[in-house]
């Protein structure tokens, strides 16, 4: 018995999708029961990539999520919308769903899943983030009988190729980021990446799966790599660092298990971290928790073929539940998703952490006890004090905190930017 799909999007990912489905042989007996029912794209008449007979296309979206005789619909469209209507229409028709859409997620979760489990579907999305890797059904399952305590992530390969390339050639992020852009490794509109919205979309899933509980995309802290130059990773690597673009959520310092960190930023990491050394596009997420302790999921991030063996492979799932249960089972509650109350996330400025600051200061002696001063009164430690050298006639003065409040740093730096001497702070950096 074949159990029948259809595929919403034949852009890259689809298209690896269906190259797949439509070559089984060599891969597990169930990819061979899988059969492309119907296929929905914006224009009959484009070139493709895949081989699949033109009456199986249609521009008709919607025609897809309501007929009865497809199984399960994959959502590859992107974006919110009709990515989102097309879900929630094609569970009302009794169907299950693979999405590899993290915007979709991470704001509309909530809304896709209690309808799910009203229905009585699948909604599976092991594609949302890391592309290739697999850590959704980790999550879900592998790792379920530990307390989870963080999740970091580096879950954006444009941005972890273009803070490659900077780190390696000395070069500055707009170079940079023109070369990814060429390559693409980069959208002509780049700001999903750079600005750290991707990634934070990606953590708020993977936080609301790791901690069993809803949260508000909103809610996550987010801040991109636009402003990192090759100063920043230059003195960096000087002190034992380099900067990645991290997703974050942990445990806050309340140690309520309601109250998450939740951030995504740059952040100097030692040398010596388990993500220091994930380079170009690739992506690893680093869980941690009781009793397992460590483990890290690492592989390509992005791509046709990762994406897509990450979609085929949640497709399987549901199929091989249907064989062996049949259509009308109870929810397998490792596979579905259900959380009874949201996560509290606790604000940035009341969070922990070390920093790296860069100041320019006027060449006048007493700035940096000025500078050692103004942190004092506000309760922030130093870790280290240099200056650096001399760029246009003004000193450059580095400065690392030891793990201090991020509000009193910020009140701090409100105080130094006002003092005579200093003429700017060119760049802040959290350090982990």
């Amino acid at each position: 018995m074949a159990f029948k799909i259809g595929l919403l999007g034949l852009g890259v990912v689809g298209t690896g999708a269906a190259k797949i489905l439509l070559d089984p042989v060599g891969r597990h007996p169930v990819v061979g029961e899988i059969e492309i029912h119907r296929v929905g794209v914006r224009s009959i008449d484009r070139p493709r990539d895949v081989d699949l007979p033109p009456h199986l296309l249609t521009t008709d979206l919607e025609s897809i999520v309501r007929d009865p005789e497809i199984d399960i619909v994959v959502e590859l469209l992107g974006g919110l919308e009709p990515a989102r209507s097309l879900i929630l229409e094609a569970i009302e028709h009794g169907k299950h769903v693979v999405t590899a859409n993290k915007a979709v997620i991470a704001r509309f979760g909530d809304e896709i899943y209690a309808r799910a489990n009203e229905k009585g579907v699948y909604v599976l999305l092991e594609a949302s983030v890391g592309g290739g890797i697999p850590v959704i059904k980790p999550l879900k399952q592998s790792l379920g009988a530990n307390r989870i305590t963080s999740i970091l992530g580096i879950v954006n390969g444009t941005t972890n190729y273009i803070l490659t390339e900077m780190t390696q050639k000395g070069a500055d992020f707009a170079e940079v980021l023109a070369v990814a852009q060429k390559l693409g490794y980069a959208e002509a509109d780049p700001t999903a990446d750079v600005d750290g919205l991707d990634a934070a979309d990606k953590i708020a899933i993977l936080a609301s799966l790791g901690f069993g509980g809803r949260v508000k995309r909103e809610d996550v802290y987010c801040e991109g790599i636009r402003k990192i130059s090759a100063v920043d990773i230059t003195y960096a690597d000087r002190l034992g660092f380099v900067i990645k673009l991290l997703a974050i959520a942990k445990d806050s310092v309340e140690d309520d298990s309601d109250t998450l960190e939740l951030r995504v930023h740059p952040t100097l990491l030692p040398k010596t971290h388990p993500l220091a050394n994930i380079n170009g596009v690739y992506n690893a997420i680093l869980v941690e928790g009781e009793p397992l302790g460590q483990v890290m999921f690492y592989g390509p991030g992005a791509g046709s073929g990762p994406t897509a063996s990450a979609v085929v492979s949640d497709v399987m799932n549901i199929v091989g539940i249907l064989q062996s249960s049949g259509k009308t089972a109870t929810l397998d509650p490792l596979l579905s998703c259900t959380h009874q109350h949201y996560c509290q996330i606790a604000p940035i400025e009341e969070l922990y952490s070390r920093f790296y600051a860069r100041f320019l200061c006027e060449d006048v002696p007493g700035v940096i006890g000025h500078l050692g001063t103004a942190f004092g009164d506000h309760s922030v430690s130093l870790e280290s004090v240099v200056q650096i050298g001399f760029q246009g006639g003004l000193a450059e003065i580095v400065v690392v905190t030891h793990n201090v409040r991020e509000g009193n740093f910020r009140e701090a730096l409100r105080a130094i930017d006002s003092l005579d001497a200093i003429h700017s702070i060119p760049s802040i950096l959290r350090v982990l």
